[in-house]
C-alpha cells in the first residue's frame, strides 16, 4: 500500500507502481488524454507530483530513448523524467504501440521515479481545484503522519538553473531543412523542450542554445532574434534571464519567448507576475486571440485549443504603455499572450510546439521568422 499525503493532511491509498520509494513535491494536475512520456520529460515539471484526470495511463507504452542526428531525444522532451512522482486512477502493465519499447511501470523504474495507482483522480482533482495546488509527499510506509514529514516548496529553489543547459551548443539544421537567406536564433534554455528545438531547426534556423543566465553581451556569433523558452517554477528568481531580455529589447532584437518565457518578457518591461490557483495543464486549453481594430478597442477574431504547463501568469493591468494583451484563456480570462506595437517583441504562455498537443498555434514559429526576415 503506497499513499498521497497532502499538506492539509489529506490521504489519498493505492498500490505502488515505478519506483518502491518516498518523494514530495507540489501536487498539480493535468487534463491531457495522451501525451504522458512527453508530459514526464518536459522540465516544467520538476519538482512536482503529477496527477493524470485521465482514467488510464500507460496503455500505448513509451517509446525509445535514442537521440536524433542533432544529439537531443528523438521521442521525449528532454533526457530525463522530471517529475517527482505520478498519481493516477489506472496504471496499465500491458501495453500495445508499433513505436512502444516498455511499459510506463519499468520505465519509470529505469528513472527512479515513484507512482501511485488506484486512487481516485477526480476527487483529487475536484480538492486541487477548490484548495489550489499544495504541497505533498508520497511514502511507502501507510503508518506516516504528516507531522512527522518536512514538505520543501520546490518553487523557492531556482528550478530554472537545475534544468538549464550549461554550456553554449550551436544546431545546423540538416542540409535537407537548410532555407535561402537563412536565420540564426539565440535561445535561453530556462527548461526547454525538445519540440522547440525541431520547429526552429526544420525551418532552416540555426538555433545558439544558451544557459539561462548567459551574457547577452558576450555572444560572438551572429543572430537574428532572442527566444526565451519554457521551465520550471517562479519567474522572478531568473533574475539574469530578465535583465538579458531586457538588453535585447532595448536593442530592438526581435524576441519571442513561450509559457515561462512569456512571463520573464513580461517582468523584463516592467510588469507583474503571480500564482495561479490551479495552474494551466492539458493538451485542450482553448486561447482567443485579441485583434486590435482601433486604439479604443478590439476584436476576438478566432479561438485555437492549445497545450499548456505553466502554474504562474502575467498580470494584465501591469502592462507598460506600447504593450497589448495578445491572447486570452476562454475558460479564466487570464493573459496567454503579449506584444508590443512594433511588433517585434511578443510571448505567449502556450506551446505552438504541442508535444503533446495540438497544433494550432504552430503558425507562430512562422511569424516570428517572418519578423527577423523583415528586420534584416
Amino acid at each position: 500500500m503506497t499513499s498521497l499525503i497532502l499538506q492539509d493532511g489529506t490521504v489519498f491509498e493505492g498500490e505502488s507502481f515505478g519506483a518502491p520509494r518516498d518523494s514530495d513535491g507540489e501536487v498539480v494536475f493535468t487534463t491531457g488524454m495522451v501525451g504522458y512520456p512527453e508530459s514526464l520529460t518536459d522540465p516544467s515539471y520538476r519538482g512536482q507530483i503529477l496527477v493524470f484526470t485521465y482514467p488510464l495511463i500507460g496503455n500505448y507504452g513509451v517509446p525509445s530513448e535514442e537521440k536524433n542526428e542533432y544529439g537531443f531525444s528523438r521521442n521525449f522532451e528532454s533526457e530525463h523524467i522530471h517529475v517527482r512522482g505520478v498519481v493516477v486512477a489506472q496504471e496499465s502493465r500491458f501495453f500495445s504501440h508499433h513505436n512502444a519499447v516498455s511499459s510506463l511501470h519499468n520505465w519509470m523504474v529505469k528513472h527512479d521515479i515513484p507512482g501511485i495507482t488506484g486512487v481516485d483522480t477526480r476527487a483529487l482533482t475536484k480538492k486541487l481545484r477548490e484548495h489550489g495546488v499544495m504541497l505533498g509527499c508520497l511514502r511507502q510506509n501507510v503508518e506516516c503522519r504528516m507531522q512527522n514529514v518536512e514538505l520543501e516548496d520546490p518553487n523557492k529553489r531556482n528550478l530554472v538553473a537545475e534544468v538549464s543547459c550549461k554550456e553554449v551548443t550551436i544546431y545546423e539544421p540538416r542540409k535537407e531543412d537548410q532555407v535561402i537567406n537563412p536565420r540564426t536564433v539565440l535561445a535561453y534554455d530556462c527548461g526547454m523542450k525538445r519540440g522547440i528545438l525541431r520547429n526552429f531547426l526544420k525551418r532552416g534556423i540555426t538555433v545558439i542554445r544558451v544557459p539561462w543566465d548567459f551574457n547577452l553581451e558576450s555572444c560572438k556569433d551572429r543572430f537574428d532574434g532572442v527566444f526565451i523558452s519554457n521551465g520550471p517554477g517562479d519567474p522572478k528568481i531568473c533574475i539574469a534571464t530578465i535583465e538579458n531580455i531586457r538588453r535585447a529589447l532595448e536593442k530592438g532584437i526581435p524576441t519571442f519567448g513561450i509559457c515561462l518565457g512569456c512571463q520573464l518578457m513580461a517582468l523584463a518591461i516592467g510588469g507583474e507576475t503571480y500564482k495561479l490557483k490551479y495552474g494551466h495543464r492539458g493538451a485542450n486549453q482553448p486561447c482567443i486571440e485579441r485583434v486590435m481594430v482601433s486604439s479604443t478597442n478590439h476584436d476576438m477574431s478566432h479561438c485555437i485549443i492549445t497545450s499548456q504547463n505553466h502554474g504562474f501568469a502575467v498580470d494584465e493591468k501591469k502592462l507598460p504603455l506600447g504593450w497589448s494583451v495578445w491572447f486570452t484563456n476562454a475558460n479564466d480570462g487570464t493573459v496567454e499572450g503579449i506584444r508590443h506595437q512594433s511588433g517585434k517583441f511578443f510571448a505567449v504562455q502556450f506551446h505552438p510546439e504541442a508535444s503533446p498537443g495540438p497544433e494550432d498555434a504552430n503558425y507562430l514559429f512562422d511569424e516570428f521568422l517572418a519578423v527577423m526576415r523583415r528586420e534584416k
